[in-house]
């Protein structure tokens, strides 16, 4: 298995770890998140904006999903992004299969930390656009974001460095 799929919700640790797996293993780091932002600028859109009119526009996230499965089908990729290790698990593609998770006050804290701004407005944002998410992803592949039992590891993030992640993350793919 040459395959990693790193996914979390917002402020978990996901980049950081995923950037740091490649330096590890020498496996390409994909963001697909990156694509779904251009996807909004392209659109005109802010991220909540743009998850909102995904919730009625198939098309965007099947667009995403294809790029995705592309991805995930060549192999030899660390693939960060919400839903890569449903992708990899209903396409049965080998992949070690990794969620982050982290509780939310902490996220918000990561979140503020990068990018600046204000707690309350921040939580709400972030707990908009998981809501958008959830709704999209039950509503057009019957998934549940919460859902962890498809996963080969679930990591809490909130009490570990990313190194300390890491670790417990190449433990787990080289055997």
């Amino acid at each position: 298995m040459t395959t990693i799929t790193v996914s979390g919700f917002p402020g978990s640790g996901t980049t950081t770890v995923a950037k740091l797996l490649e330096k590890k293993t020498g496996l390409t780091h994909v963001y697909s998140g990156d694509t779904f932002r251009k996807m909004a600028k392209k659109y005109g859109m802010s991220l909540e904006e743009f998850g909102r009119y995904c919730e009625n526009h198939k098309e965007v996230d099947e667009e995403l999903d294809r790029y995705q499965l592309k991805i995930l089908q060549k192999g030899n990729v660390i693939l960060e992004g919400r839903i890569p290790g449903w992708i990899a698990y209903r396409n049965n593609i080998a992949s070690l299969k990794v969620v982050l998770e982290a509780d939310l006050e902490t996220r918000v804290g990561r979140i503020i930390k990068r990018e600046g701004g204000d707690f309350k407005k921040r939580k709400l944002e972030i707990v908009n656009r998981e809501r958008s998410e959830a709704i999209r992803y039950k509503k057009f592949y019957d998934i549940d974001v919460c859902d962890t039992s498809i996963y080969d590891l679930v990591v809490d993030s909130s009490d570990k460095t990313p190194e300390e992640i890491v670790e417990i993350i190449l433990k787990e793919f080289k055997e």
